[in-house]
């Protein structure tokens, strides 16, 4: 029987790693980076999982396992109200965060040299928990969501990042080949990475790992940090959508959803089999997207969901009287605004009809008065002195162009 690997000297390998190669490697910039995450937008991923825009606007927010800060970054220039800590275990990763975020002005950022088994010495609590790329690399995942999950303030959210084990099949094949090879000189990253080019190099150009590597990860392999985060890695852990809902059933939070719902969706594979869509019916949900996995398993590279601790509230705006009450504004995580044409949240392009576009202006307008006195208008009240209709009202919500409060006759 295998022994199990002492933790410390797993943690003291990973930290390694990552002072040899921080990562991720992006250029450091002196202004603010290019574009946004949605899912690093409070008031934008908080309305993703409860169905309405956030109460707060000044969120605590952790950043666990930040790496070079280039999630953290994101983080303050996206939430400009908002309280940034970071924590991570290599201290040369941690010290190009400090240096990314002074570089742009991201000035609101406390960074901690500490493991994620240790977040019980933060203080406070947190609404906002970013954990991308971090839990497949701890020896115990479990421990580590457990430890960030007593953070999470009651109401709050986490969005979290892990491999799935059937889209990186190859990845695994090729880390253990080079494991193989090094013999007794794993742990020296270097020579993994050399050793990993070679193989590369002299395998046929028709080798499934090579034209696997070539069609989806070449590009980003072509630096060193990318290739030895990714074949040379000390500790990771893939999942299936088995063992990821035994990591959030152990968490002790609930399930909110993924936050790349397209990617879950069975119509696009057996559509064109209705019978097989109506036997889907009787799955449960957990159960649906097992099927996915295994019916599309290359696509499937990783997970990245949220989950929150209750009490937190779920809109359901059917109701067209509730819908009219609402107060809208428009999703901060889009690009090319203003225009008819532009990205949404998930830099899709849309083309907005004359309606929807005067609609959205005027939830841009919904805030404060020529006066400066606050106005905030209805859902109804917009629609009363434009074109629009409420139709295109849910088409506007169903594409995530806005964002609803409830009205006040709602929170009585």
């Amino acid at each position: 029987m295998c022994a199990m690997p002492d933790p410390q000297s797993v943690s003291a390998a990973v930290a390694k790693l990552y002072d040899t190669y921080p990562f991720p490697p992006e250029p450091l910039l002196d202004e603010p980076p290019p574009g946004y995450n949605w899912r690093w937008n409070w008031q934008a991923a908080y309305s993703f999982c409860t169905g309405r825009k956030p109460e707060k606007d000044n969120p605590h927010i952790l950043d666990a396992g930040c790496g070079t800060g280039v999630g953290t970054e994101y983080l303050v220039h996206l939430n400009p109200r908002a309280q940034i800590t970071a924590i991570d275990l290599s201290a040369g990763a941690l010290a190009v965060a400090k240096e990314r975020c002074q570089r742009s002005g991201a000035d609101r950022v406390n960074f901690h040299h500490l493991s994620l088994y240790n977040a019980d010495q933060l203080p406070g609590e947190f609404d906002l928990i970013n954990c991308v790329g971090v839990l497949h690399h701890l020896p115990d995942p479990v421990r580590g969501i457990q430890s960030l999950a007593m953070k999470l303030v009651p109401g709050g959210i986490m969005h979290i990042f892990v491999y799935a084990a059937l889209g990186r099949w190859e990845i695994q094949l090729m880390q253990e080949a080079i494991a193989l090879l090094q013999g007794n000189q794993r742990g020296d990253y270097k020579d993994g990475v050399t050793i990993g080019r070679q193989i590369f190099a002299a395998l046929p150009a028709d080798n499934r790992l090579v034209q696997r590597e070539k069609e989806r990860w070449s590009l980003e392999n072509q630096r060193d940090e990318n290739f030895a985060d990714m074949y040379v890695h000390p500790q990771e852990i893939d999942y299936t959508i088995d063992t990821l809902f035994e990591l959030i059933d152990a968490s002790g939070l609930e399930f909110l959803g993924f936050s790349n719902p397209q990617s879950w969706q069975l119509e696009p594979l057996l559509g064109k089999e209705p019978a097989l869509i109506e036997r889907a019916q009787d799955l449960s949900d957990r159960q649906r997207y097992r099927l996915i996995e295994l019916l599309n398993p290359s696509a499937i590279t990783h997970y990245e969901f949220f989950l929150g601790r209750p009490p937190l509230p779920s809109m359901n705006w059917s109701s067209d009287d509730v819908l009219l009450s609402a107060i809208p504004d428009r999703n901060p995580c889009m690009d090319g605004w203003e225009s008819h044409c532009l990205f949404n949240a998930d830099y899709q392009i849309v083309n907005l009809t004359p309606s929807e576009f005067e609609f959205l202006q005027a939830c841009d307008a919904n805030g404060t008065t020529t006066t400066g006195q606050a106005q905030r208008r209805t859902v109804r009240e917009i629609l009363s002195a434009t074109s629009g209709s409420l139709t295109q009202v849910r088409h506007l919500l169903a594409q995530r162009l806005i964002m609803l409060t409830p009205g006040s006759n709602m929170l009585s």
